[in-house]
């Protein structure tokens, strides 16, 4: 089968207003340093291998405890196991690095030293009923003070830095991401009416004082009100509301794009609201103020795996994991793992296990997994592409001045994050962290053929989508890594936020406690903290028991 061209591959992924960059000429000089990376997919497939490792139980260690993966959600819950004075666990790793996808990376080269995200990079500000990621923030010294609401005062330094957000149109940068320029009447009236019914929805309080919309989602009301929108896609409810325009479309899908890596049309427009209603200030318009660091959420991991890093097992491929058939039975639970580098097989035997991997994962690692009750394939996954793009110095400029995130108008990318801004560097050297979610369909035969791209392919997609709004940014750019993320962030597509699988999905399976952001049916940072902390309250209420 033939490979993609370059036209091609760019129509596709960036959409046919890239097409101008490319022009006639062949591919254009690329720099000279980088690297595809990836998670550990070669030996995260070794779990479709029916014929695995087993060991006997008296040659199992014995431990307590047993959390799956090291991510925000598997770090969180040994965070919590430690805070309530249990510190017999093991936290098992597949990969090298820590944080799934909250790892950063730190790259030092003859001009300075960098810190940059390879996924998620920032949190809003909690509201005073998500205590337990207060009291996080409050022991990393984010959060200042506590007002008398309960609201927390983040500090300075970890707002991000005015300004915040541009949009790349018409040639040129402007502030804010809603694509005004040339903006009918009634683009911008449409505008209007969508944003006062976020603030409605934001205000909305159900009989038991609970918010329509909260992060995380088990802090939201279940009134059928809301729940009523869980089974419209956005974009039939934006079409009921009567709003066409295509600006307002925009710019509502690149928020589900953003958070969600999906459509308007696969998107609940439950969860498309929650993006918008869960991060106003109460009465007010203004959402949320942004917390981020240089590494992104890679800092909230740093402080998470330095409080339990006497607990953490990493390059553990979890194989098998045999609970008891019934909670009644009086045995433990045994974890077989597999070392990457080659190691013997390994047993431990633990009364209770935390599994923090996704979903999945579960149905090929655990014993009779739901004895059929629940099936994970409603599950469903979007993929992403980052990419850490280092440049030697700034690029051209044209309107509104570089900030921390920059998006270019009508193009499939999310535009890029400058890992510098905070640090209050606006010249010379940084690094741009360029995303890219696979939200469309892509054809089968379009599909195969991605899956050959070399390193040389993704590098010349990121700068074709920069050359949009920086003609120059070729001549400047010294290095960039790619990472695709193959199951990057669970979709909440229509039906599924408060579906029955997905609810059914948090609840224990024998000895077994799970903790994910699938558990919500949405990516993100707060909601894999509190599944991380639930899990673990779960174990100790029950070794309490």
């Amino acid at each position: 089968m033939p490979s993609i061209n370059r036209r091609e591959l760019i129509e596709a992924l960036l959409g046919a207003s890239a097409l101008a960059v490319v022009g006639c000429e062949g591919k254009k000089r690329l720099p000279v340093e980088g690297e595809l990376l990836s998670p550990n997919f070669a030996l995260g497939h070794r779990l479709r291998d029916p014929s695995r490792p087993t060991v006997a139980d008296d040659q199992c260690e014995s431990v307590p405890v047993v959390i799956v993966g090291a991510g925000i959600s598997g770090l969180s819950a040994g965070w919590r196991l430690n805070q309530l004075g249990m510190k017999d666990f093991v936290i098992l790793e597949l990969e090298s690095q820590l944080g799934g996808t909250s790892r950063s990376d730190k790259h030092t080269g003859h001009r300075g030293t960098f810190q940059y995200p390879w996924a998620a990079h920032y949190i809003t500000t909690p509201s005073a009923e998500n205590r337990t990621l207060i009291d996080l923030l409050v022991e990393m010294g984010i959060v200042e003070s506590i007002d008398e609401s309960g609201k927390p005062i983040i500090g300075e330094e970890f707002l991000c830095r005015e300004p915040e957000e541009r949009l790349f149109q018409d040639g040129a940068w402007h502030e804010g991401l809603y694509p005004g320029q040339g903006a009918t009447e009634d683009d911008l009236r449409q505008l209007v009416e969508f944003r006062a019914s976020m603030l409605a929805w934001a205000n909305k309080r159900d009989e038991k004082g609970r918010r329509y919309f909260a992060i995380p989602v088990a802090l939201s009301s279940d009134a059928p009100e809301v729940l009523a929108l869980d089974e419209l896609s956005m974009l039939d409810w934006l079409t009921q509301q009567g709003w066409d325009s295509s600006r307002l479309h925009w710019y509502v899908e690149y928020a589900c794009r953003d958070d969600y890596g999906s459509t308007l049309q696969n998107t609940s427009a439950w969860a498309a609201i929650l993006y918008f209603a869960a991060r106003l200030q109460g009465d007010s318009d203004q959402s949320q103020d942004v917390i981020t660091w240089p590494q992104g959420n890679g800092r909230i991991v740093e402080h998470l795996a330095d409080r339990v890093k006497a607990n953490v097992l990493r390059n553990q491929l979890v194989c098998q994991i045999v609970p008891p058939l019934s909670d009644e039975e009086d045995q433990r639970t045994r974890v077989v793992t597999l070392d990457s580098e080659g190691g013997a097989p390994k047993g431990y035997l633990a009364d209770q296990v935390i599994f923090a991997a996704p979903q999945f994962v579960a149905q090929h690692v655990i014993d009779k997994f739901r004895q059929g009750d629940h099936s994970p394939r409603t599950f469903q996954y979007s993929s992403w592409l980052v990419a850490n793009v280092h440049l030697s110095s700034r690029p051209q400029e044209s309107g509104f001045p570089m900030c921390w995130d920059n998006i270019i108008y009508e193009s499939k990318s999310l535009g890029y994050v400058v890992s510098t801004h905070q640090t209050g560097s606006d010249h010379g050297p940084t690094v741009l962290t360029w995303y890219y979610p696979f939200a469309d369909e892509i054809p089968a035969e379009s599909r195969e053929k991605l899956l050959r791209l070399q390193w040389s392919d993704w590098a010349d997609l990121v700068l074709t989508d920069l050359q949009i709004a920086h003609p120059d940014i070729r001549e400047w750019v010294e290095r960039i890594d790619v990472m695709p993320w193959g199951h990057a962030m669970v979709q909440p597509y229509p039906g599924f936020v408060w579906g029955k699988h997905r609810q059914a999905a948090a609840k224990p399976d024998r000895s077994i406690h799970f903790a994910n952001t699938d558990l919500s049916g949405i990516a993100l940072m707060e909601e894999a903290f509190y599944h991380g902390v639930r899990a673990a309250d779960e174990v100790m209420a029950r070794r309490r028991t």
